[in-house]
């Protein structure tokens, strides 16, 4: 198997030398309890220190399981706890984003903002320029660039592991409806979401396609079905975007049996990946050419602590920042002109 897989868990952006960033996560919801705020606490680089939700119930929630010192929306807009944390995790409903980045950058503290990195362009935009303004680094919370199994994939790719990638493919389906989650969420609010499966689960492929070929599509198409209760956003989602030697077939949807994958057509060899997108999976890779068939399980994971780690580094050592704001705009940006292209 190629070298780049034979140490799937080198930090090559690690040079060992950053200080400890303070964390503060602006909206403590399920992702930020269940998924987020654990990872933090696995973190190397980076510790979370204070808790801000318009929730009594989830600031009790983050004190006893996190030991964080909280404030509500309004303590955050107004300064309160600031000398707490260093940099700002913005993780509310993506409408929110802007305003909760702009406090941020008014305090001087370094961001890293959910995907997609606001609700419309004109915001995404408004996000990257209240950062530069105030001199503060941003980051785009692309947990998949820093999953170690596609930055090695990456890697692999960009060797000719499989020769010149003419084809890319990949579906995530998120039954956004299932568990305790009801057509209330804001995930089905147009205007706080900016669209639905495309925005929330297409932006994965979308995304780590831009990221293993390092181009940007040259133009997209696409279509949309919604039913009730999704209505209006976008249930499900077929979308194809262009580049200057390869094409991407994408697929994304709110309802159906959870699946994430992604593949890779080269003109010498094939890669898939299984649960691609969920966090903190184990994935699975299958690497096809003319020398056989190999499978390896297991490789990824760790995602979201890596994520947070590379941010706090990053941070403290000055260094430069890949998913940049700038990253996050590109993808906001194809998402719109996906839109567009389907109301034609």
């Amino acid at each position: 198997m190629h070298e780049a897989f034979t140490d799937v868990r080198a930090r090559e952006w690690d040079t060992g030398d950053g200080e400890t960033v303070r964390l503060a996560v602006v909206g403590c919801g399920g992702f930020a309890r269940g998924v987020a705020l654990p990872a933090i606490d696995e973190c190397e680089y980076a510790e979370a220190t204070v808790g801000v939700s318009g929730s009594a119930d989830n600031r009790d929630a983050v004190v006893e399981r996190f030991g964080l010192a909280t404030t509500d929306y309004d303590g955050y807009a107004a300064g309160e706890r600031a000398d707490e944390y260093d940099a700002v995790y913005v993780a509310t409903p993506n409408r929110l984003h802007l305003p909760h980045v702009e406090t941020a950058a008014e305090q001087g503290k370094a961001v890293i903002c959910e995907k997609p990195l606001e609700a419309t362009v004109g915001r995404a935009e408004r996000v990257v320029d209240a950062c530069a303004e105030a001199g503060v680094p941003l980051m785009t919370a692309y947990r998949m660039q820093t999953d170690p199994l596609f930055r090695r994939l990456r890697e692999f790719v960009a060797d000719g592991g499989v020769g010149q990638v003419s084809k890319l493919a990949g579906d995530f389906t998120f039954p956004v409806l299932s568990g305790s989650r009801g057509p209330e969420q804001w995930r089905l609010d147009e205007e706080l979401a900016g669209g639905g499966a495309l925005v929330d689960v297409g932006v994965y492929p979308l995304n780590v396609a831009r990221f293993l070929l390092g181009k940007e599509p040259e133009w997209v198409d696409g279509y949309v079905r919604t039913s009730e209760p999704y209505a209006p956003v976008d249930e499900h989602v077929a979308f194809e975007v262009g580049f200057s030697d390869a094409l991407g077939s994408f697929s994304a949807s709110f309802s159906g049996h959870p699946n994430a994958e992604f593949t890779a057509y080269g003109e010498d060899g094939v890669v898939r990946v299984t649960d691609a997108f969920q966090p903190d999976r184990g994935r699975r890779l299958v690497v096809e050419t003319a020398d056989g068939r190999v499978t390896l399980d297991g490789l990824g994971g760790g995602e979201v602590r890596e994520q947070f780690d590379y941010f706090a580094h990053a941070v403290s050592t000055g260094a430069a920042i890949e998913p940049d704001g700038a990253d996050g705009v590109a993808d906001v940006r194809l998402m719109a002109a996906v839109y567009e292209r389907a109301e034609r």
